[in-house]
């Protein structure tokens, strides 16, 4: 496997959500016609890219510390 190959695999985790979240992301997906486990990476993806770009680091008490 190349490092390109390596980089871009997918990593299978389990994920446990309540009924009514994942209610709320199957219906979210719905609109933005990915599955659940699409919009689930999508916006995990943006969360990312966004604290990436504010430079966050989760050091501003977020985290209950």
């Amino acid at each position: 496997m190349s490092d390109e190959e390596k980089k871009n695999a997918k990593k299978q985790i389990p994920l446990r959500l309540s009924a009514s979240l994942y209610a709320e992301l199957m219906r979210w997906a719905e609109d933005d016609f990915r599955s659940v486990n699409g919009q689930i990476e999508y916006l995990l993806t943006e969360c990312v890219k966004y604290r990436k770009k504010h430079g966050n680091g989760g050091k501003d008490g977020e985290n209950g510390e």
